[in-house]
């Protein structure tokens, strides 16, 4: 094997495979920045096999800061496709990442997660992985951390784009949001989707983490501030959904769970919209789900519209014209400003005067 010029290679080897020995061995901070600094993509390849194997045995032990750890990892992951990065990190390992209270151990989950937005067949393996889906989505929705909370949310919604079995209906939000997927990749098989939609552990924790009836400080609860985050982690994702399988986030999947939250058969989409924020109590959510309104209306209004979701927008905006004055009245105010798109436009009429 050809040298690898990268000085301080071989003392780093040993570090590691000492902190793999004996964790309480204290971290050569500077070493590790020493090495990372001269990595480029020419010489990352071949330091994979060397490194990363330790590195993350390191990490399940670790009971320090991970951050330094984490970003050599990161760095050396870049090019590993995500059947391979498994090998180096199973899936009770990925749980463990996700639940870390250091946010570097999480996001360096989060990274191996998102390989699998690469091909669809990835995303059909990660649907296998309830247990990973399941922390993903729970990190996703309870971190504190605002730099966890927006890579979940990204990478949430790059998985379920390359796993939709609707593919032409996201042609357009795809270009909006700025991924890019080949034209020649085939389209998904909609595992992933079903993991989350038609597990009912799973369907129940997207309610329970982000309706405002279950604030808490309880086990599996969240209080009032990390409720308010995760509401809007979750409205965030919800306009690149809406244009992907309008259908699956708009149709009862679990009654009982549904009807545990008083949304009766309109499913996650009415949940969200509607019901999930205590808008009385909490002003700076009004103001987030008004805002979700907007981009959820524009992004609607630049796809193909059946009968039965006009029927369905126009009976959500029945719904909130009934009940949320301020919010029909930015609507209002939306149809009437030159600035807003002649598309918009013309959907908050139409829905205005829907029979």
């Amino acid at each position: 094997m050809e040298e690898i010029p990268v000085h301080g290679l071989e003392e780093l080897e040993r570090h590691v495979q000492q902190l793999a020995e004996a964790p309480e061995t204290p971290l050569d901070a500077k070493l590790f920045d020493e090495v990372e600094l001269q990595l480029n993509d020419t010489n990352i390849p071949p330091l994979i096999p060397r490194l990363l194997p330790n590195l993350t045995q390191v990490l399940l032990t670790y009971d320090k800061d991970p951050t330094i750890l984490a970003s050599l990892c990161m760095k050396l992951l870049r090019p590993v496709p995500f059947t391979q990065a498994l090998t180096l990190a199973s899936e009770d390992a990925l749980i463990q990442a996700l639940r870390s209270p250091a946010p570097a151990a999480a996001i360096l989950a989060i990274i191996v997660i998102e390989k699998a937005a690469r091909s669809p067949s990835d995303t059909a393996i990660l649907s296998i992985m309830k247990g990973v889906v399941e922390e993903f989505l729970r990190t996703w929705l309870s971190t504190p951390y605002v730099e966890v909370g927006e890579k979940a949310t990204k990478a949430l919604g790059d998985l379920l784009e390359v796993d939709c079995d609707r593919r032409t209906s996201a042609t357009i939000y795809t270009k909006m949001s700025g991924l890019q997927i080949a034209s020649n990749m085939p389209p998904g098989q909609g595992l992933l989707w079903r993991r989350i939609f038609q597990d009912r552990e799973i369907y129940n924790l997207l309610f329970s983490l982000c309706s405002f009836h279950t604030i808490g400080t309880g086990p599996g609860q969240l209080d009032e501030r990390q409720k308010s985050l995760a509401q809007a982690r979750l409205l965030r994702v919800l306009p690149r959904l809406a244009v992907l399988d309008f259908q699956t986030i708009t149709r009862s999947h679990f009654p009982e769970i549904e009807g545990r939250y008083k949304i009766d058969q309109h499913g996650l989409l009415y949940f969200a919209a509607v019901d999930m924020v205590n808008k009385e109590a909490d002003m700076l959510m009004h103001i987030t789900v008004i805002d979700f309104f907007a981009e959820f209306l524009d992004v609607m209004s630049m796809t193909e519209l059946t009968k039965s979701t006009m029927d369905y927008l126009a009976a959500l905006m029945k719904k909130v014209a009934s009940t949320d004055e301020t919010l029909y009245k930015s609507l209002e105010a939306m149809a009437l400003d030159p600035e807003t798109s002649p598309e918009l436009v013309d959907l908050l009429v139409k829905l205005n005067e829907y029979p």
